[in-house]
Formats: structure tokens, C-alpha cells, sequence
């Protein structure tokens, strides 16, 4: 029996993509293990989104070479396809965001010949491809990929240009996905794509009618969606999460700038004034609604005014978390051609103080919950603890041990960064 290493850069999809590989490999016997174990296959699912990105892309694959010169290496996914030329003594098969369902076929032809695999594409994909899970195995929370491709073009971003135009999977597909994650006891899916509120731009739906479905599956406990662009609210969705408590009271909603002047530059489709009035309207209808979102510092022309307008832009939304993102140029956007290129030592000051703001709008929306009940999906046990997560995605701490993968409702009595601490009041 053949062994296997793999290992995922990046965001959910790649991660959704990844356990569809795993399960593809089982069913054709080969054993899972550890990526920093002896293997036969490495496979390393990459990410370019950022220089850091593409480093650590690098180094994995390296990595992997090293360990065991005689395995089957295999790289896959945005990094290649960014970097199609990328070759390196003792990488063995080469492939894009096309075709990785055929991993077991390429797997087969390198193993019967020994020679190097370039499955490289010169269009991107068109078609959604296909891909069913039906379970997750040692994960409570299971990913669902609805959707693939961006066409929105944000001036810092490479991924329209290694994803390729937006792809949807059939609602019936989902649905039924979906159905039998609840069916195998999977009590929270999170639905993720590469521009997710996009779904069904090409099969003449809406993410809303998808929506509208999903809510519908008898045994599910909790909807995520795991990012979704303020533009993309629509009053249909917005009525979707207003009418369905299964839709959990967290949603992240990217930002990236809180300047009218860096959001023109980036080419991003709307103002302050858009995202602030939107936030309202989620608030009127979900008030205990947890939003989350991603902020870039140091974009090209972003003066000290810009920034320190982001800053307080943060804090009149009060975000419940801030991921901060130091702007990476990529090679091919529109971004790179821009003036007032902002110098590292900048970028990384910028970066610090707005993850201070962070975490200071963390703890305070932390400690609103001191004294509160809220009920924790259980999703590790360890030194007699148990760790889980609340619908607004507060991660919670509970002394003792408790059933893995069951809802517990808690009392919040202290913070203890990162974690609210809770006292069991009633097991479900």
C-alpha cells in the first residue's frame, strides 16, 4: 500500500479541494499520513494569494523533495498556475486548478513510467469541476464548495487570473451534498467558494435561491458562509438570514479599506457609504450578528490619512475581528502599476497597530458575552479541557471533558484571550 503526504496552502477551497483528493486516494488504496512522515506521494495543494504565499508554496514543495528523494512529488493549484514554468529537480507532477479529480490517473502514469507530468492548461478553467464529499473526517464542521473563479478584478489580486471566470455548482448537487453531510452528523457546514455570493451567475439562479434550499434540509444545525462581498447582500439574501435562524449570526465581509480614495484605487464596487448603510441593515434585522472581515495595509498611494481613516472606520463598525493583510505585490495586477508604492517598514507599522485595534474590538465584543448563556459546538477535547465554537464564532473554553461534536450551552464567565471561558449549564 502506497503512502501519502498531503498538505494544504491557502483558503477553504483548497482545503475542500484537498479533502475530496484524500478521499479519492482511500477509495484507491492508498494510506493517509502525515505530511512530515516517510511517503511514497507528497502532494502539496498551493496558494499564491501573497509573496508569502508563494515562499512558503516553495518551500513545501522543497521540503517534500528532501525528505524522501525517491517519492512521487506533486504540486497543484494557484501557485503553478501563476507560475507555470516553475520546475525543479525531483518534482514530479505539475498541475494547475484544472483537473485535480484526476490526481489517481496521473498518479498511476507516473508510477508506471517515472517521468515528469506537466498538466498545464493555457486557458483557465470555464467548467465547474466537479467534486462530492460526504464526509470530513476529524473535523465537526464540514466545507461545502459552491463555486469557483473571480471576475471581479480588485487591482491587487491575482486569483481572477489563476481561478478564471465564475463557476457554479448545480444547486441539486449542493443539496444533495449537503443532505448527506447532515445525514453522516455534521452539525455546521460552512458554504465556500472563491467569490461565493456570486453563485449561480452562470446557471441563471442566485445565491439566494441556493440559499432558500439549503435552509430547508431537515437535521442542519447551522449555515456558514464562509465570506460573501457587502455588494452581494442583496435584500433576497438579506431576507434569507433574516427568516432562518439556521443561518448563524456571524458574517465576513471583507472591507479591505476604510478610504473612498484606497477602495477607488483597489477597484473595489462600492463606497463607505454602501458598506456602512448595508452593515446597518444587517444589524436591523440581526442585531447579535458577529461581522468579520479583512482589512489590506500599505496599498499603493494609502497615505497616513488613509490609513488612519481606515482605523477609524473599523471602529464605528466595530468589527468582532480584523484580519489584516500587509499589501504583496503580484506580478500581472493593476495595482503594480500604480505610484506611491509604500515602503515595508510602513506596510509592517500599519500593520501592527490596526492588529492591535483587532484585537482590542475582539476582546471588547468578547466581553459582552461575560454573564451570558450561548450554546458551543464541541469540537476538541484535549488535557481536560473542551474547545469549541458559538454561532458568532466565539471560541470558547470548558473545563472537563465533553462529548466531541454535541452542542452544550454555557455560561461566559470570564475572557481569557483568545478564548471566553464558559461553565456547562445544560447539555443538548
Amino acid at each position: 500500500m502506497r503512502t501519502v503526504g498531503i498538505l494544504t496552502l491557502g483558503c477553504k477551497v483548497n482545503t475542500y479541494e484537498s479533502e475530496y483528493i484524500i478521499h479519492l486516494l482511500k477509495e484507491n488504496g492508498y494510506q493517509i499520513k502525515d505530511f512530515d512522515d516517510f511517503c511514497d506521494v507528497y502532494i502539496i495543494n498551493t496558494c499564491t494569494v501573497t509573496n508569502t504565499s508563494d515562499i512558503k508554496s516553495r518551500k513545501m514543495i522543497r521540503k517534500a523533495i528532501r525528505r524522501n528523494p525517491d517519492a512521487c512529488v506533486v504540486a497543484m493549484g494557484c501557485f503553478i498556475e501563476a507560475n507555470k514554468d516553475f520546475s525543479i529537480p525531483g518534482l514530479d507532477i505539475v498541475l494547475g486548478n484544472k483537473d485535480k479529480s484526476k490526481i489517481i490517473e496521473l498518479l498511476d502514469e507516473w508510477f508506471s513510467n517515472r517521468e515528469e507530468i506537466r498538466h498545464l492548461y493555457s486557458e483557465l478553467p470555464r467548467t465547474f469541476e466537479d467534486m462530492y464529499i460526504n464526509e470530513f473526517p476529524r473535523r465537526t464542521r464540514a466545507f461545502v464548495k459552491i463555486q469557483d473563479g473571480c471576475e471581479n478584478f480588485c487591482s491587487y489580486c491575482i486569483i481572477p487570473y489563476v481561478r478564471g471566470k465564475c463557476r457554479s455548482k448545480d444547486p441539486d448537487v449542493v443539496v444533495k451534498e449537503i443532505t448527506d453531510l447532515v445525514g453522516n452528523d455534521y452539525q455546521e457546514v460552512v458554504l465556500t467558494g472563491i467569490h461565493t455570493g456570486n453563485y449561480g451567475v452562470d446557471l441563471d439562479t442566485s445565491f439566494s435561491e441556493l440559499l432558500k434550499r439549503i435552509v430547508s434540509i431537515e437535521g442542519l444545525k447551522r449555515l456558514r458562509i464562509s465570506s460573501i462581498e457587502i455588494t452581494e447582500l442583496t435584500d433576497d439574501v438579506l431576507e434569507v438570514i433574516r427568516d432562518y435562524p439556521v443561518v448563524v449570526n456571524h458574517m465576513h465581509i471583507p472591507l479591505q479599506a476604510g478610504s473612498n480614495h484606497v477602495l477607488k484605487l483597489m477597484n473595489r464596487k462600492y463606497d463607505l457609504d454602501y458598506y456602512f448603510h448595508k452593515i446597518e441593515e444587517i444589524l436591523s434585522i440581526r442585531p447579535d450578528m458577529a461581522i468579520t472581515t479583512d482589512v489590506i495595509v500599505g496599498f499603493p498611494g494609502e497615505s497616513e490619512e488613509d490609513f488612519l481613516e481606515t482605523m477609524e472606520t473599523c471602529k464605528k463598525i466595530g468589527f468582532a475581528k480584523i484580519h489584516v493583510f500587509p499589501y504583496s505585490e503580484r506580478k500581472g495586477t493593476k495595482a503594480m502599476e500604480l505610484d506611491g508604492h509604500v515602503a515595508p517598514a510602513i506596510k509592517k507599522e500599519r500593520a501592527r497597530r490596526l492588529l492591535t485595534l483587532s484585537k482590542e474590538l475582539e476582546c471588547a465584543y468578547y466581553d459582552t458575552f461575560i454573564g451570558k448563556e450561548v450554546e458551543v459546538l464541541v469540537e476538541e477535547v484535549k488535557n481536560g479541557k473542551s474547545y469549541g465554537h458559538t454561532d458568532t464564532y466565539l471560541h470558547v473554553e470548558i473545563e472537563g471533558e465533553l462529548p466531541h461534536n454535541t452542542f452544550v450551552t454555557v455560561v461566559v464567565q470570564e475572557v481569557q484571550y483568545p478564548y471566553c471561558i464558559g461553565e456547562v449549564s445544560l447539555l443538548k
